[in-house]
């Protein structure tokens, strides 16, 4: 399997370092590096405590984790972030923006969000037509409940 190496710089000796978990998920998990009290209704940015230089080509996504709104109550804002290459100073912190749907407390370490990385989107030509000849799936969130 290719192998990347990302540059990350800690702005937190409290946090615990970044690990990829081979054969279990290519997600990686990111910590709050801050202790956070939100009331029903607050938003703000957590920090997350690194910065990390991107290879040339690629950028990060980073959403929640499954189990951030169970455990902590709160959105992320944006609903997914995307991190380019560009974005790779020693002070180009990584943050979560949040909004708490109910009071809630986050401590320094708690896993609130994950990230992976992608290349960039290939260039896109769009060619205009009447048909595309394929069958029609029955309409947008057809799919059913189950």
């Amino acid at each position: 399997m290719e192998q990347t190496v990302l540059k990350i710089k800690y702005h937190s000796k409290e946090i615990e370092k970044l690990t990829y978990i081979d054969g279990k998920s290519d997600w990686i998990d990111l910590r709050s590096a801050e202790n956070v009290i939100l009331k029903k209704g607050e938003s703000r940015l957590i920090s997350l405590g690194i910065s990390i230089q991107l290879p040339k080509g690629y950028e990060a996504v980073i959403v929640p984790r499954s189990s951030t709104f169970k455990n902590f109550g709160i959105l992320q804002t944006n609903h997914m972030g995307v991190i380019d290459e560009s974005y790779c100073g020693d002070q180009d912190l990584w943050m979560m923006p949040v909004l708490a749907v109910r009071d809630t407390q986050i401590k320094v370490n708690d896993r609130i969000c994950q990230f992976r990385i992608q290349r960039h989107q290939p260039q896109i030509q769009f060619e205009e037509t009447d048909f595309l000849g394929n069958s029609n799936r029955g309409g947008f969130g057809s799919t059913g409940k189950q």
